[in-house]
């Protein structure tokens, strides 16, 4: 699923591969998925895109904006995993968006669980999880300070395990169930510990540990569990993830263990993260 440091990631590698490229033609839900979500009739996206110039892509945290002419912009979410083909590869056979372009290279989209792949006019979509990524600050920010995370989760209900905290509800845009797990484990915190039980002492160093666990990732190019849009996977090898379960701790060599948590996994080594 892409998070913060792929969207950067990723968002730099179409700036760079296809600014100036003239789009041809466009498919769009070739392959229907229950969990795709488009804006309006997929079916309307030739017309829409056809003969468009991109002209800038970034991310706005978890997103990936793509820019072209007339105020026309391509927004993709967390759970799109999206591919860069040259002349004469071998496409996916299924896909929930292909778009050629003049030179007859290609971006293809395929849903992973579930992802929005939107095309529109700037402005149409009026969305919570959106709004947040463009208004809420980065965690990579000097806005984003101490005082500020602690608002957050002082105005958090108090229940919440760490997981919960920092994974649901977009407090923090682009931050989910796969970055969190090294951010915890380089705090030493375990993602079932609840929040109003932090010491200040906890809460600084899971903001320390936030910003330069994100930072890492970011400069290695991606999680090894995720994929660029040439194929390959991120430089950043992960701590706890799929790749490392009954590995032995880097720090004290207890298994890393997983369990079913939230409606998803959890890592942890259940000697650096006592409870």
């Amino acid at each position: 699923m892409i998070e913060l440091p792929e969207a950067i990631v990723i968002a730099q590698e179409i700036n760079d591969a296809l600014s100036g490229k003239r789009i041809t033609r466009v498919v769009a839900s070739q392959n229907p998925h229950k969990f795709a979500w488009f804006y309006k009739d997929p079916q309307d996206y030739h017309d829409l895109l056809f003969n468009k110039t991109i002209r800038k892509t970034f991310n706005q945290s978890g997103f990936i904006r793509i820019e072209l002419d007339d105020d026309i912009i391509m927004l993709f979410s967390e759970g799109i995993r999206i591919r860069y083909f040259m002349e004469g590869a071998r496409l996916p056979e299924k896909h929930q968006l292909l778009v050629e372009f003049g030179d007859h290279t290609y971006l293809v989209c395929t849903v992973q669980m579930y992802g929005a792949l939107l095309a529109m006019h700037d402005g149409d979509w009026d969305n919570d999880y959106y709004s947040a990524a463009r208004k809420k600050p980065s965690p990579l920010t000097d806005n984003f300070d101490q005082k500020y995370f602690n608002r957050l989760i002082n105005e958090s209900n108090e229940k919440l395990t760490l997981k919960g905290f920092l994974a649901t509800e977009q407090r923090i845009p682009g931050l989910g169930n796969g970055v969190l797990q090294d951010i915890l484990f380089n705090a030493r915190l375990h993602p079932r510990k609840k929040i109003n039980s932090l010491t200040e002492g906890e809460k600084i160093r899971l903001l320390h540990s936030l910003k330069s666990t994100l930072l890492n990732m970011i400069m290695e190019g991606g999680r090894d569990t995720e994929l660029d849009i040439f194929g390959y996977t991120g430089g950043y090898q992960t701590i706890l993830s799929k790749n490392t379960v009954d590995n032995p701790c880097p720090i004290c060599g207890s298994l890393i263990q997983k369990q079913a948590y939230m409606g998803g996994s959890i890592y942890f080594c259940p000697t650096c993260q006592k409870m």
